[in-house]
């Protein structure tokens, strides 16, 4: 927000700029705020999972609750979509949950950065996904793993046209794997970042906007969840169809 001729301008998308930690120009190799927020990430999820287990007690502490009942909830759901067989990717899909989460929690901090806002991180978990999942497709299954474009139920005619449509809707699957994640980020703290600048332009009924943001961070957290659980269970499901790619 800055005041610029007697008016209020509104920068909302400032935050989201990549800035680089010691100032200079920006290379492959400079360390930024997007770096720092990842590694602040990885630590965050790190630290839940190791200390806050380690205990293993019997009546568990809050970390070790988090940690097992988060382990327990991924498991399940990695079982209960892709099946059994898909249980030994349980790791890296895990991580994925582990990252995208704390990548987003992280990010309601005040003046924090959010990471899972940029469309060229969660382009690369999204890409990753799908390299990983068509690779082992091929792998497992060869050419029979074209089987998931070809809609043997529907009348011969029409079976070339569905392949074609099929085989663009799964192309597709990276860009909005990515887009949905990091679209929803940006649009809410864009939006918390335009009501937080109406409390200091609203004088004595300041209050307003204040009660908006508190009821949008609200919000904002439920979406943080609900985001990387579908980036997960997304993942789940692409992982099925390399599994099972019969249509």
């Amino acid at each position: 927000m800055a005041e610029e001729s007697g008016g209020l301008v509104i920068k909302p998308m400032d935050q989201f700029r990549v800035e680089a930690l010691f100032g200079g120009d920006i290379a492959w190799y400079t360390p930024t705020n997007v770096t720092l927020w990842m590694a602040l990430t990885v630590l965050a999820a790190t630290a839940l999972m190791v200390f806050g287990a380690r205990g293993r007690a019997l009546v568990p502490s809050r970390a070790q609750s988090a940690a097992e009942m988060t382990y327990g909830f991924i498991y399940k759901m990695v079982e209960d979509v892709a099946g059994h067989d898909a249980v030994r990717f349980f790791p890296y899909i895990f991580t994925l949950f582990m990252f995208v989460l704390f990548a987003n929690l992280l990010g309601l901090i005040p003046f924090a950065f959010t990471t899972t806002s940029h469309i060229a991180v969660t382009a690369v978990l999204a890409f990753a996904v799908f390299f990983t999942v068509t690779a082992l497709g091929f792998i497992l299954h060869g050419t029979k793993f074209l089987k998931l474009f070809w809609v043997d139920s529907a009348p011969l005619a029409l079976r070339p046209v569905l392949a074609l449509i099929e085989v663009i809707s799964y192309c597709v699957r990276p860009v909005s794997h990515s887009i949905r994640l990091a679209g929803a980020m940006m649009a809410g703290h864009a939006v918390a970042k335009v009501f937080a600048s109406f409390a200091a332009a609203l004088g004595a009924f300041f209050f307003v906007p204040i009660l908006a943001v508190t009821a949008l961070y609200a919000l904002e957290l439920l979406v943080a969840v609900i985001q990387a659980y579908v980036f997960t269970i997304l993942t789940c499901v692409y992982l099925k169809d390399a599994l099972h790619p019969a249509h």
